[in-house]
């Protein structure tokens, strides 16, 4: 096992008692006012960036604050997670087998994570129904729409099924179902380390893919020190009327993949 260096251990220390000390809040919030539920997980996904190291650098338009719609993105790490948390209030749509993870799962709870059974026929219908109250209450929804997590220098093909159950799901049975959604295409790039330019083999190393145990990988990012990471918003897709959901995750797929050619790699954040 390879060295940590110097003030990791206080680094991961203070990061576990912030989270102790958040718990006991957000299940109180919870309970007592969960539309307010999201406030808490966005300072414990901050906290998590700088324990971590972790430097954000945002790219082209976000959606407006409080915007309801579908961020669709690349998926390269957990580390995705709290990137995209510190930045605003959002709900993601991850596999079911996240909620039996230890500690995990149950931040993912806390959170109201959407959990999809992809081994159970029906699935997608079921979750869609959940994305589209989520959508309906004005929320954000994360979509990891590859499916699973990539090597962090290319970008997979993304899956429509769960963009069109959503929006399927958001006006069934009321007026306006034919109503667009929003779909937000973002893009994730880990684009420099210790303050310097990373190359294809640091971001391979960031990355969470294939059969990766957590505890090693965590190891990996505390040794990283600094890590610069880029947000990339693309332009909005009106999903609906004129355009379908087939043709907003072409759309989509393509923006992602030219933010991510266009990421300045090897310029670290200043």
């Amino acid at each position: 096992m390879k060295t940590l260096p110097p003030g990791a251990l206080l680094r991961v220390t203070a990061l576990a008692v912030g989270m102790i000390a958040l718990l006991p809040v957000q299940l109180l919030v919870m309970r007592l006012a969960p539309a307010r539920g999201a406030a808490i997980p966005r300072l414990f996904h901050r906290l998590t960036c700088r324990c971590l190291g972790v430097r954000r650098r945002v790219r082209g338009t976000p959606p407006p604050k409080g915007a309801a719609g579908l961020i669709v993105a690349n998926h390269v790490s957990w580390l995705d997670i709290s990137v995209l948390g510190a930045e605003r209030p959002v709900c993601f749509v991850a596999k079911s087998e996240v909620a039996g993870w230890p500690m995990i799962g149950f931040l993912a709870k806390l959170q109201r994570t959407v959990f999809i059974d992809r081994s159970r026929r029906g699935a997608t219908a079921d979750v869609a129904a959940q994305m589209g109250e989520r959508l309906s209450a004005g929320e954000a929804v994360v979509l990891f729409a590859e499916g699973t997590t990539g090597d962090g220098t290319r970008i997979l093909p993304l899956r429509s099924s769960l963009l069109g159950a959503a929006h399927e799901a958001l006006g069934k049975g009321e007026p306006g179902a034919e109503d667009d959604i929003a779909v937000y295409p973002l893009t994730i790039s880990y684009t420099g380390f210790h303050g310097m330019a990373g190359g294809r083999f640091e971001r391979t190393a960031l990355a969470w893919y294939g059969d990766t145990e957590l505890a090693p990988h965590l190891q990996a990012v505390l040794r990283a020190g600094a890590i610069d990471v880029e947000l990339a918003w693309g332009e909005p897709i009106a999903m609906g009327r004129a355009t379908s959901r087939k043709e907003a995750t072409r759309r989509a797929q393509d923006a992602i993949r030219k933010a991510r050619q266009e990421t300045v790699s090897g310029r670290p954040l200043p």
